[in-house]
């Protein structure tokens, strides 16, 4: 602290018209004299109650009736400098003379924001922040700096609020984009300006129906029949999280599982580069880990199992455990599975079709919950075990999903804990067919034993024996015999599946896809020169009813020509995760109308050298975008394998600390650190931040001390009421304040908890910062 009050003192004696005193013991700042104190971790600055002339008294009366509403000006200073860099494009980006020459580059980038009706919230500008100190930093190093800021602006909201009001998603989008422009400006935000893009822009999203259109060619891009949320009731399919519970979000109606032809992406093609290529990023290792995880790679075996008395019928099922066969004592297929239908015994008929309705209106994670009772039904039929020839019964369950691996499963209930529980439940065998490589098996334990050991009970008289062997063996030797027999082979599978890529709304990119009504079924790309395909003017935004999307109603934008033939067009449109897959590489070229981007130019900028954004993005977005680009790659538009070189993912800023105590029907106070009482009883009350003291590691109430309370910081949201408003916070303290206070929070990864009294802590700083430099700066030296 000495040194930094030296520092200031050096640079004021410079200074014809500032004053120190030959005792170093005060200073003075144009006509008004503040004392120092030397703090350990700080200077403090308190103004003396001595004035020079009396234009010092008439000033102070004046701060005084004004309420000294600012400790230092920054809403003129701020606006200044927000101005000047507006008008004069400070931050614009000309690479053009760079290209040639190689100038070292840093590409700084934002996951850009969807523009909602309510504007930034706070946590918004933490990420910003941190990458706009980052690319203050770099220029003044002289590296070339590009940091661009655009919207992902198609989604479900502005759609709704069209069905609800009849305002155009365009207007509202529009509306909210302005918004959100003017409070990131407001806030100071070093952002290239000129290279402002929207997903909902035709001249942008034309390239996202390209990179569609490249994907057809290369039979990436297929339609399927697939389960989808449909709601009668409301005519419509609807997203996952659109679905609560099996009911619709939006007036609380059932929601089933129904086939559909929807479109889809073969991401599963590029699963192995996916996980291999994770190795060369700087990436947190718990991101990596769940990209990992998502796409879920395994080993082990593809096996066929005959169905009993129906002819050329076989039962395909995979498993990491082929070691196990022999313990094999009953089959699963999925609800959705369509051998449930073909397999199924007359005499269990009603019971099974009973079961696979009641399915239907589940959601895959309310199926697969580990803490639930697993539920099922026999249906009738049988399978024969590969290896002993048994016959074991086949039913079919909820929690076996159609969409993981073939949607059916070989049970091993001696060797698998989800098969053992079912098992039990249903009165079904368990054969133990693995022990410990050390030690006895306990064969009445009222538990699988799932680990690695060596097999017994483990042969056939068709020259299958794996008796004796480690269970890494006897997985190798059981896959060459099923391969050699003709039941079975290697098989590496990924829980990743397809990527479904469509939604039945109006407001998303048109697929560039036209149907001759000759051949209805066989989707037919229109020309690249005919792009962008645009939105239609629509009467209505209500869903059609059929499960088509509002599209479907306008017969004049559907019906077209082929070729001199009379086609459709396709109805659905693109999911909003499209536009956000590319859209680092259209802020390098955002107004290059010939080409997707300027090869040179990609050559130069990319990777993005620092990508940052919410960690609630770590899979899907990145995954999707990161699957692109390889696309992107092969098709020689890029010359990188991946996107985004590092990744921070910020922490999210929860909303201040809520204080709640409560009391008895007799009213006293009832301590949250009483044992064996259930607070739910009790009525709860909320306490101001000035009612309780903290004490170790908790808060109590400051009129009894004995009385601990509950002090919880919760994610913000408008039900709870705990939402920030970034504007209030600028309007009070300044944009410097607010950027200053969220560095100032914790590590950027962490989550951290909001408190504005700590805003006013870092205003007040500031403040003195500026009455130390008051009048000591002129605009040439800032």
């Amino acid at each position: 602290s000495s040194s930094l009050l030296n520092a200031f003192k050096r640079r004021l004696t410079g200074r014809g018209s500032k004053r120190l005193s030959a005792a170093g013991s005060s200073f003075l700042f144009g006509t008004t004299k503040y004392n120092h104190f030397v703090c350990s971790s700080r200077i403090r600055c308190a103004s003396s109650s001595q004035t020079t002339t009396e234009k010092t008294k008439e000033e102070s009366a004046a701060a005084a009736t004004t309420k000294t509403k600012q400790l230092y000006p920054f809403d003129v200073i701020e606006k200044k400098w927000q101005s000047y860099w507006d008008e004069n494009e400070t931050f614009r980006v000309e690479e053009d003379a760079h290209l040639a020459t190689g100038k070292e580059k840093y590409y700084v980038l934002d996951m850009f924001p969807y523009p909602s009706g309510s504007g930034l919230h706070v946590g918004h500008p933490e990420g910003y922040t941190a990458t706009d100190i980052t690319a203050r930093y770099k220029r003044m190093l002289g590296i070339q700096v590009m940091h661009p800021m655009g919207w992902d602006a198609f989604g479900l909201p502005a759609e709704q609020y069209a069905i609800n009001t009849g305002t155009h998603p365009k207007d509202t989008t529009t509306t909210n984009i302005n918004r959100f422009r003017q409070q990131l400006k407001t806030l100071g935000f070093s952002f290239d300006w000129s290279r402002e893009v929207s997903t909902t822009d035709p001249d942008y999203y034309k390239w996202t129906q390209w990179i569609f259109l490249k994907l057809f060619e290369k039979g990436l891009a297929y339609q399927a029949e697939v389960p989808v949320n449909w709601c009668p009731a409301l005519g419509t399919v609807l997203a996952n999280e659109e679905v609560i519970d099996g009911l619709s979000e939006r007036g609380s109606h059932p929601v089933i599982r129904v086939p559909m032809k929807q479109w889809m992406l073969r991401i599963t093609h590029y699963a192995e580069r996916l996980l291999e290529d994770l190795d060369d990023l700087d990436w947190s290792d718990s991101i990596k880990e769940m990209q990992r995880n998502w796409i879920g790679k395994s080993e082990g075996a593809e096996i066929q199992f005959k169905i009993k008395d129906v002819d050329d019928t076989a039962m395909e099922v995979f498993t990491t455990r082929p070691d196990t066969l022999f313990g094999a004592t009953y089959c699963v297929l999925a609800p959705e599975n369509k051998l449930v239908e073909k397999i199924c015994t007359e005499e269990h008929k009603d019971k099974v079709e009973k079961y696979v309705n009641e399915a239907q209106k589940k959601s895959d994670l309310e199926r697969t919950e580990l803490q639930k009772t697993k539920t099922g039904v026999f249906t009738g039929a049988y399978a024969i075990n590969p290896v002993n020839g048994e016959e074991i019964p086949v039913w079919v369950a909820d929690y076996v999903l159609g969409s993981y691996g073939s949607g059916a499963v070989m049970a091993v209930p001696a060797h698998d804990e989800r098969d053992f529980e079912f098992a039990k439940q249903n009165g079904l065998g368990v054969k133990w067919v693995v022990k410990p490589a050390k030690g006895d098996l306990n064969e009445s334990a009222e538990e699988a034993f799932t680990k690695e050991g060596v097999n017994m009970h483990s042969s056939n008289d068709k020259g299958l024996s794996l008796d004796g062997l480690t269970t890494k063996k006897a997985k190798k030797e059981c896959i060459a015999w099923l391969d050699q027999q003709g039941f079975g082979k290697k098989k590496v599978n990924y829980k990743l599946r397809d990527w479904l890529f469509a939604r039945q709304r109006y407001w998303g990119e048109p697929f560039p896809i036209v149907y001759d009504n000759a051949n209805p079924d066989v989707p037919i790309p229109v020309s690249e020169s005919d792009l962008p395909l645009t939105l239609p003017d629509v009467e209505s935004y209500e869903p059609t009813g059929t499960g088509e999307s509002p599209l479907a109603g306008v017969t004049d934008w559907i019906e077209t020509t082929l070729n001199g033939n009379p086609a459709k067009r396709e109805t659905n449109t693109m999911p909003q995760w499209a536009g956000s897959c590319w859209y680092y590489l259209r802020f390098l070229d955002p107004e290059n109308d010939k080409q997707l981007i300027d090869p040179e130019k990609e050559k130069y900028w990319m990777p993005v050298d620092l990508y940052v954004g919410g960690a609630e993005h770590a899979v899907l977005h990145l995954l999707y975008a990161r699957f692109w680009h390889k696309v992107l790659y092969d098709i020689g538009v890029v010359t990188t394998k991946e996107p985004f070189q590092k990744l921070v993912s910020q922490g999210m800023i929860l909303g201040e600390v809520e204080y709640t105590t409560y009391k008895d029907e007799q009213g006293n106070y009832v301590s949250i650190g009483d044992k064996g009482k259930d607070l739910s009883q009790f009525e709860s009350i909320s306490l101001k931040e000035t009612e309780v003291v903290k004490k170790g590691k908790g808060y109590v109430l400051k009129e009894d001390e004995g009385i601990l309370v509950n002090a919880r910081a919760h994610k913000m949201s408008k039900s709870r009421g705990n939402v920030i408003n970034p504007d209030e916070v600028v309007e009070a303290y300044g944009a410097d304040s607010l950027r200053l206070y969220e560095m100032f929070m914790g590590p950027l990864r962490e989550t951290k908890v909001w408190n504005t009294r700590s805003v006013e802590g870092v205003y007040r700083f500031l403040a003195k910062v500026w009455r130390l430099l008051e009048n000591g700066v002129d605009d040439s030296a800032a």
